[in-house]
């Protein structure tokens, strides 16, 4: 949550927006005025974020230690962009088969190290970010899980049932 904080406060504000507010501040009485601030950048989707894998949560989400600046990880979890896997808290035997599956998945895919987060945005349901994942050997995890068919394509609506 911390990251996607951070990521949103620094690159997500329009810079328009710190220059009316300076403006403002300065007009409203001088004595008190904030020095015009330095427009923020603005969220860059190319920009990769190095990781560090903490923990696999289910087939879709995951616990990362992220590179944002030198010197400054942030903890925070991790949904792969794109995509949904089956439940570990399963409503039937056929969708908790599948959510361990695509959890054992996501575990062999991180492994191969040198994880990265790019196209970082927060998830619709928070506490989470939402990114596109790559590996050393998997230049697009969602997309691996897709084919191998452990998740299935989505994009933020109603989530199917994975029971019969």
């Amino acid at each position: 949550m911390a990251f996607a904080l951070g990521l949103l406060a620094g690159t997500a504000i329009h810079s328009s927006w710190w220059s009316r507010r300076a403006d403002t501040v300065a007009t409203e009485t001088q004595e008190t005025a904030l020095p015009r601030a330095a427009p923020a950048p603005r969220f860059d989707p190319s920009i990769s974020y190095p990781a560090e894998v903490v923990r696999i949560i289910d087939g879709d989400t995951f616990e990362a230690r992220v590179r944002v600046w030198p010197g400054l990880d942030v903890d925070t979890k991790v949904r792969l962009r794109g995509i949904d896997a089956a439940e570990l808290h399963a409503r039937c035997g056929d969708e908790l088969t599948k959510a361990e599956a695509a959890r054992s998945a996501l575990q062999t895919i991180l492994a191969q190290g040198d994880v990265h987060l790019s196209q970082v945005g927060i998830d619709k349901y928070g506490g989470r970010v939402d990114a596109a994942v790559a590996t050393r050997g998997t230049a697009d995890v969602s997309a691996a899980l897709l084919t191998g068919g452990f998740a299935r394509a989505y994009g933020g609506g109603k989530r199917g049932t994975w029971c019969g």
